[in-house]
Protein backbone atom coordinates (compact mmCIF):
# COMPACT_ATOMS: atom_id res chain seq x y z
CA UNK A 1 0.00 0.00 0.00
CA UNK A 2 0.91 3.70 -0.47
CA UNK A 3 0.29 4.38 2.86
CA UNK A 4 2.09 2.13 5.35
CA UNK A 5 0.58 4.16 8.23
CA UNK A 6 -3.19 3.05 6.82
CA UNK A 7 -4.90 0.25 8.83
CA UNK A 8 -7.09 -0.12 5.89
CA UNK A 9 -7.65 -3.62 4.22
CA UNK A 10 -7.29 -6.98 5.73
CA UNK A 11 -7.95 -9.73 2.54
CA UNK A 12 -9.10 -12.70 3.75
CA UNK A 13 -9.45 -15.01 1.02
CA UNK A 14 -12.70 -16.36 1.07
CA UNK A 15 -12.13 -20.22 1.99
CA UNK A 16 -13.24 -19.21 4.83
CA UNK A 17 -10.54 -20.75 7.72
CA UNK A 18 -12.04 -19.14 9.99
CA UNK A 19 -16.05 -18.79 10.91
CA UNK A 20 -15.52 -16.30 13.60
CA UNK A 21 -14.60 -12.63 12.71
CA UNK A 22 -14.21 -9.94 15.62
CA UNK A 23 -16.29 -7.27 14.41
CA UNK A 24 -15.82 -3.19 15.77
CA UNK A 25 -17.92 -0.74 15.85
CA UNK A 26 -15.94 1.60 13.81
CA UNK A 27 -14.89 -0.54 10.88
CA UNK A 28 -16.55 -2.31 7.69
CA UNK A 29 -16.91 -5.79 6.69
CA UNK A 30 -17.27 -5.88 3.01
CA UNK A 31 -17.58 -8.95 1.25
CA UNK A 32 -16.19 -8.75 -2.67
CA UNK A 33 -16.50 -10.33 -6.27
CA UNK A 34 -14.10 -8.05 -7.74
CA UNK A 35 -10.67 -8.75 -7.51
CA UNK A 36 -8.84 -6.99 -5.23
CA UNK A 37 -6.25 -4.84 -6.57
CA UNK A 38 -9.19 -3.34 -8.37
CA UNK A 39 -10.78 -2.26 -5.29
CA UNK A 40 -7.85 -1.57 -2.77
CA UNK A 41 -7.31 1.90 -4.35
CA UNK A 42 -10.98 3.38 -3.40
CA UNK A 43 -11.25 1.35 -0.19
CA UNK A 44 -7.66 2.93 0.90
CA UNK A 45 -8.91 6.44 0.19
CA UNK A 46 -12.17 5.80 2.07
CA UNK A 47 -10.15 4.93 5.25
CA UNK A 48 -7.83 8.46 4.52
CA UNK A 49 -11.52 10.23 4.34
CA UNK A 50 -13.02 8.53 7.40
CA UNK A 51 -10.31 7.08 9.23
CA UNK A 52 -13.02 3.95 9.02
CA UNK A 53 -11.18 0.59 8.40
CA UNK A 54 -12.49 -2.02 5.96
CA UNK A 55 -12.10 -5.76 6.33
CA UNK A 56 -12.08 -7.20 2.41
CA UNK A 57 -13.09 -10.89 2.30
CA UNK A 58 -12.73 -11.31 -1.41
CA UNK A 59 -13.72 -14.51 -2.95
CA UNK A 60 -15.86 -16.40 -5.96
CA UNK A 61 -19.49 -14.67 -6.00
CA UNK A 62 -20.81 -18.48 -5.22
CA UNK A 63 -18.87 -19.10 -2.21
CA UNK A 64 -19.81 -15.35 -1.11
CA UNK A 65 -23.42 -16.13 -1.52
CA UNK A 66 -23.24 -19.74 -0.32
CA UNK A 67 -21.67 -18.31 3.07
CA UNK A 68 -24.33 -15.36 3.41
CA UNK A 69 -27.08 -17.70 3.58
CA UNK A 70 -25.34 -20.09 5.35
CA UNK A 71 -24.54 -17.61 8.16
CA UNK A 72 -27.79 -15.52 7.91
CA UNK A 73 -27.23 -13.54 11.27
CA UNK A 74 -24.22 -14.80 12.10
CA UNK A 75 -22.53 -13.47 8.97
CA UNK A 76 -20.01 -10.40 9.85
CA UNK A 77 -20.44 -8.62 6.44
CA UNK A 78 -22.21 -4.82 5.91
CA UNK A 79 -21.85 -4.95 2.27
CA UNK A 80 -21.71 -7.29 -0.58
CA UNK A 81 -20.01 -6.27 -3.94
CA UNK A 82 -20.57 -8.14 -7.07
CA UNK A 83 -19.19 -7.72 -10.78
CA UNK A 84 -22.52 -8.28 -12.42
CA UNK A 85 -25.92 -7.50 -12.31
CA UNK A 86 -27.55 -11.03 -12.22
CA UNK A 87 -25.69 -11.68 -8.95
CA UNK A 88 -27.64 -8.53 -7.44
CA UNK A 89 -30.42 -10.25 -8.23
CA UNK A 90 -29.38 -13.44 -7.07
CA UNK A 91 -29.11 -11.91 -3.59
CA UNK A 92 -32.69 -10.15 -3.71
CA UNK A 93 -33.94 -13.65 -4.14
CA UNK A 94 -31.46 -14.92 -1.65
CA UNK A 95 -33.06 -12.03 0.67
CA UNK A 96 -29.77 -10.69 1.45
CA UNK A 97 -30.04 -7.11 1.30
CA UNK A 98 -32.02 -4.82 3.22
CA UNK A 99 -33.83 -2.20 1.40
CA UNK A 100 -31.77 1.58 2.82
CA UNK A 101 -32.87 5.31 1.91
CA UNK A 102 -30.56 7.51 0.50
CA UNK A 103 -31.29 10.70 -1.84
CA UNK A 104 -27.34 10.63 -2.89
CA UNK A 105 -27.55 7.47 -4.41
CA UNK A 106 -31.02 8.31 -5.95
CA UNK A 107 -29.61 11.22 -7.61
CA UNK A 108 -26.12 9.67 -8.08
CA UNK A 109 -26.98 6.30 -9.64
CA UNK A 110 -29.59 6.07 -12.31
CA UNK A 111 -32.79 4.40 -12.48
CA UNK A 112 -32.21 1.30 -14.68
CA UNK A 113 -28.64 0.72 -12.77
CA UNK A 114 -30.23 0.50 -9.09
CA UNK A 115 -32.64 -1.67 -7.55
CA UNK A 116 -36.53 -0.51 -7.59
CA UNK A 117 -36.57 -0.86 -4.22
CA UNK A 118 -33.38 0.41 -3.22
CA UNK A 119 -31.19 -3.35 -2.08
CA UNK A 120 -28.38 -2.52 -4.37
CA UNK A 121 -26.68 0.09 -6.65
CA UNK A 122 -25.03 -0.06 -9.66
CA UNK A 123 -20.57 1.15 -9.03
CA UNK A 124 -19.23 0.79 -13.02
CA UNK A 125 -20.42 -0.24 -16.39
CA UNK A 126 -19.08 -2.24 -18.38
CA UNK A 127 -20.12 -2.20 -21.97
CA UNK A 128 -20.70 -5.32 -24.01
CA UNK A 129 -19.86 -3.95 -27.84
CA UNK A 130 -18.39 -4.81 -31.52
CA UNK A 131 -15.07 -5.02 -32.53
CA UNK A 132 -13.70 -5.66 -35.84
CA UNK A 133 -10.58 -5.48 -37.99
CA UNK A 134 -10.97 -1.99 -40.14
CA UNK A 135 -8.84 -3.78 -42.72
CA UNK A 136 -11.37 -6.68 -43.53
CA UNK A 137 -14.98 -4.59 -42.16
CA UNK A 138 -16.13 -1.51 -43.45
CA UNK A 139 -17.33 0.26 -40.34
CA UNK A 140 -21.21 1.13 -42.28
CA UNK A 141 -21.56 -2.74 -42.20
CA UNK A 142 -21.60 -2.96 -38.71
CA UNK A 143 -25.43 -2.29 -36.79
CA UNK A 144 -26.46 -4.11 -34.11
CA UNK A 145 -25.84 -7.57 -31.98
CA UNK A 146 -28.76 -9.55 -34.14
CA UNK A 147 -27.12 -8.60 -37.14
CA UNK A 148 -24.02 -10.68 -36.41
CA UNK A 149 -26.22 -13.64 -37.27
CA UNK A 150 -26.80 -12.32 -40.75
CA UNK A 151 -25.15 -14.97 -43.74
CA UNK A 152 -22.13 -12.06 -44.54
CA UNK A 153 -21.08 -12.84 -41.32
CA UNK A 154 -20.66 -16.39 -42.25
CA UNK A 155 -16.76 -17.98 -40.96
CA UNK A 156 -15.88 -14.03 -39.80
CA UNK A 157 -17.82 -14.25 -36.08
CA UNK A 158 -15.41 -15.09 -33.23
CA UNK A 159 -17.17 -15.32 -29.47
CA UNK A 160 -16.02 -15.91 -26.13
CA UNK A 161 -17.82 -18.86 -24.41
CA UNK A 162 -21.35 -18.92 -22.96
CA UNK A 163 -20.12 -20.39 -19.74
CA UNK A 164 -18.89 -16.55 -18.95
CA UNK A 165 -21.31 -14.01 -17.09
CA UNK A 166 -20.93 -11.75 -19.50
CA UNK A 167 -22.64 -13.15 -22.74
CA UNK A 168 -25.00 -15.19 -20.44
CA UNK A 169 -26.20 -11.40 -19.60
CA UNK A 170 -25.99 -10.22 -22.83
CA UNK A 171 -28.49 -12.98 -24.11
CA UNK A 172 -30.40 -12.65 -21.07
CA UNK A 173 -31.51 -8.44 -22.25
CA UNK A 174 -31.61 -9.59 -25.28
CA UNK A 175 -34.80 -12.02 -24.39
CA UNK A 176 -36.00 -9.25 -22.51
CA UNK A 177 -36.18 -7.03 -25.99
CA UNK A 178 -36.93 -9.39 -28.84
CA UNK A 179 -38.65 -12.82 -26.74
CA UNK A 180 -37.46 -16.33 -26.69
CA UNK A 181 -38.00 -17.10 -30.15
CA UNK A 182 -36.58 -14.48 -31.81
CA UNK A 183 -32.90 -14.25 -29.11
CA UNK A 184 -32.91 -18.06 -30.09
CA UNK A 185 -33.35 -17.42 -33.85
CA UNK A 186 -30.10 -15.09 -33.28
CA UNK A 187 -27.97 -17.29 -31.21
CA UNK A 188 -28.40 -19.86 -34.17
CA UNK A 189 -27.21 -17.62 -36.47
CA UNK A 190 -24.18 -16.59 -34.54
CA UNK A 191 -23.29 -20.65 -34.36
CA UNK A 192 -23.57 -20.99 -37.58
CA UNK A 193 -20.89 -17.75 -38.26
CA UNK A 194 -18.47 -18.71 -35.81
CA UNK A 195 -14.90 -18.84 -37.60
CA UNK A 196 -13.18 -20.54 -35.03
CA UNK A 197 -14.31 -22.50 -31.23
CA UNK A 198 -15.80 -20.03 -28.76
CA UNK A 199 -12.59 -18.73 -27.02
CA UNK A 200 -12.13 -18.46 -23.46
CA UNK A 201 -11.11 -14.59 -22.84
CA UNK A 202 -12.41 -11.82 -24.42
CA UNK A 203 -8.70 -10.93 -25.24
CA UNK A 204 -8.20 -14.34 -26.97
CA UNK A 205 -11.44 -13.29 -29.01
CA UNK A 206 -9.49 -9.32 -30.00
CA UNK A 207 -6.03 -11.73 -30.50
CA UNK A 208 -8.43 -13.98 -33.27
CA UNK A 209 -8.92 -10.70 -34.87
CA UNK A 210 -5.81 -9.31 -34.93
CA UNK A 211 -4.44 -12.87 -36.38
CA UNK A 212 -7.14 -12.65 -38.76
CA UNK A 213 -9.25 -16.11 -37.65
CA UNK A 214 -12.26 -13.72 -37.75
CA UNK A 215 -12.93 -10.46 -38.72
CA UNK A 216 -15.46 -9.07 -35.41
CA UNK A 217 -16.35 -10.64 -32.32
CA UNK A 218 -18.40 -9.17 -28.96
CA UNK A 219 -16.26 -8.19 -26.05
CA UNK A 220 -16.26 -5.90 -23.02
CA UNK A 221 -14.77 -2.65 -23.99
CA UNK A 222 -12.25 -2.39 -21.48
CA UNK A 223 -10.46 -5.29 -22.23
CA UNK A 224 -9.94 -3.43 -25.57
CA UNK A 225 -9.17 -0.21 -23.40
CA UNK A 226 -6.30 -2.41 -21.94
CA UNK A 227 -4.74 -3.36 -25.16
CA UNK A 228 -4.53 -0.07 -26.55
CA UNK A 229 -3.08 1.51 -23.51
CA UNK A 230 -0.36 -1.00 -23.94
CA UNK A 231 -0.07 -0.89 -27.75
CA UNK A 232 -2.28 2.44 -29.82
CA UNK A 233 -1.51 0.40 -33.07
CA UNK A 234 -3.40 -2.55 -32.44
CA UNK A 235 -5.35 -3.06 -35.48
CA UNK A 236 -9.05 -3.32 -34.13
CA UNK A 237 -11.65 -1.03 -33.53
CA UNK A 238 -14.32 -1.02 -31.31
CA UNK A 239 -18.19 -0.40 -32.76
CA UNK A 240 -20.86 0.85 -30.58
CA UNK A 241 -24.26 -1.35 -31.96
CA UNK A 242 -27.87 -0.96 -31.59
CA UNK A 243 -27.74 2.91 -31.99
CA UNK A 244 -30.17 3.45 -34.19
CA UNK A 245 -33.62 5.73 -33.15
CA UNK A 246 -35.75 1.84 -33.19
CA UNK A 247 -32.70 0.29 -31.24
CA UNK A 248 -32.46 -0.45 -27.62
CA UNK A 249 -29.14 0.84 -27.52
CA UNK A 250 -25.43 -0.84 -25.97
CA UNK A 251 -25.85 -3.41 -23.09
CA UNK A 252 -24.19 -2.42 -20.20
CA UNK A 253 -23.67 -5.14 -17.23
CA UNK A 254 -22.55 -3.40 -13.61
CA UNK A 255 -20.10 -3.89 -10.95
CA UNK A 256 -22.35 -3.28 -7.62
CA UNK A 257 -23.47 -3.05 -4.33
CA UNK A 258 -25.87 -3.32 -1.46
CA UNK A 259 -25.94 -3.50 2.46
CA UNK A 260 -26.65 -6.53 3.51
CA UNK A 261 -29.61 -7.42 5.79
CA UNK A 262 -27.90 -8.16 8.90
CA UNK A 263 -24.93 -5.70 8.33
CA UNK A 264 -24.04 -4.86 12.03
CA UNK A 265 -22.61 -1.57 10.71
CA UNK A 266 -26.06 -0.37 8.62
CA UNK A 267 -25.38 3.34 8.57
CA UNK A 268 -21.56 3.19 8.14
CA UNK A 269 -22.67 0.68 5.04
CA UNK A 270 -24.57 3.45 3.55
CA UNK A 271 -21.97 6.04 4.03
CA UNK A 272 -19.47 3.57 2.00
CA UNK A 273 -22.06 3.61 -0.68
CA UNK A 274 -22.84 7.15 -0.67
CA UNK A 275 -18.59 7.62 -1.07
CA UNK A 276 -18.57 5.49 -3.34
CA UNK A 277 -20.72 7.50 -5.86
CA UNK A 278 -19.18 10.36 -5.63
CA UNK A 279 -17.02 11.77 -8.32
CA UNK A 280 -13.60 10.97 -7.01
CA UNK A 281 -14.47 7.53 -5.92
CA UNK A 282 -16.40 7.01 -9.18
CA UNK A 283 -13.04 7.77 -11.13
CA UNK A 284 -10.98 5.22 -8.45
CA UNK A 285 -13.44 2.82 -8.72
CA UNK A 286 -13.51 2.75 -12.15
CA UNK A 287 -10.78 3.42 -14.21
CA UNK A 288 -8.49 1.17 -12.67
CA UNK A 289 -10.24 -1.18 -14.55
CA UNK A 290 -11.04 1.36 -17.25
CA UNK A 291 -15.01 0.93 -16.77
CA UNK A 292 -17.57 3.52 -17.16
CA UNK A 293 -18.80 5.16 -14.11
CA UNK A 294 -22.53 4.87 -13.51
CA UNK A 295 -22.86 9.04 -12.13
CA UNK A 296 -23.38 10.28 -15.06
CA UNK A 297 -22.00 13.55 -13.42
CA UNK A 298 -18.40 11.74 -14.04
CA UNK A 299 -16.68 11.46 -16.96
CA UNK A 300 -14.98 8.33 -17.80
CA UNK A 301 -11.21 7.88 -17.92
CA UNK A 302 -9.18 9.91 -20.94
CA UNK A 303 -8.97 6.88 -23.44
CA UNK A 304 -12.54 5.98 -23.46
CA UNK A 305 -13.65 9.42 -24.12
CA UNK A 306 -12.15 9.05 -27.49
CA UNK A 307 -14.62 6.59 -28.64
CA UNK A 308 -16.86 9.27 -28.12
CA UNK A 309 -20.79 8.89 -26.57
CA UNK A 310 -22.86 5.80 -27.33
CA UNK A 311 -26.75 5.16 -26.33
CA UNK A 312 -26.90 2.44 -23.58
CA UNK A 313 -30.00 0.39 -22.69
CA UNK A 314 -31.56 1.72 -20.27
CA UNK A 315 -34.02 -1.24 -19.54
CA UNK A 316 -33.81 -2.59 -16.30
CA UNK A 317 -30.50 -3.98 -15.64
CA UNK A 318 -32.22 -7.13 -13.26
CA UNK A 319 -33.47 -8.13 -16.26
CA UNK A 320 -30.59 -10.08 -16.79
CA UNK A 321 -30.86 -11.85 -13.97
CA UNK A 322 -34.53 -12.88 -14.28
CA UNK A 323 -33.78 -14.18 -17.38
CA UNK A 324 -30.24 -15.75 -16.60
CA UNK A 325 -31.49 -19.02 -16.28
CA UNK A 326 -33.85 -18.69 -19.60
CA UNK A 327 -31.05 -17.15 -21.55
CA UNK A 328 -28.29 -20.15 -20.23
CA UNK A 329 -30.99 -22.93 -21.28
CA UNK A 330 -31.01 -21.04 -25.17
CA UNK A 331 -27.40 -21.15 -25.69
CA UNK A 332 -27.37 -24.79 -24.99
CA UNK A 333 -30.31 -25.81 -27.21
CA UNK A 334 -28.45 -23.43 -30.03
CA UNK A 335 -24.71 -25.44 -29.48
CA UNK A 336 -23.65 -22.16 -28.62
CA UNK A 337 -20.41 -23.65 -26.03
Amino acid sequence: MANKNILLVLVVLLIFFSSVIIVFADELVVYSARNPTLIEIPLNDFFNQTGINIRLASGDIENLLDKLIKDEENSPADVLITVDAGSLWKATQADLFQPITSDILTKNIPGHLRDPNNNWFGLSKRARVIVYSPQRVSHSLLSTYAALAQPEWKNRLCLRTSETVYNQSLVAMMIAKHGTEETEKIIKGWVQNLGHEPYNKDTDVINAIIEGQCDVGIVNHYYLGRMLRSNPDIPVNLFWPNQGESEDGVHVDISGAGVLKYAKNKEIAITFLNWLSSKKAQNLFANKNMEYPVNPNVKPYSLLQIWGNFKENTDHISQSGKNRDKAIELMHRTNYK
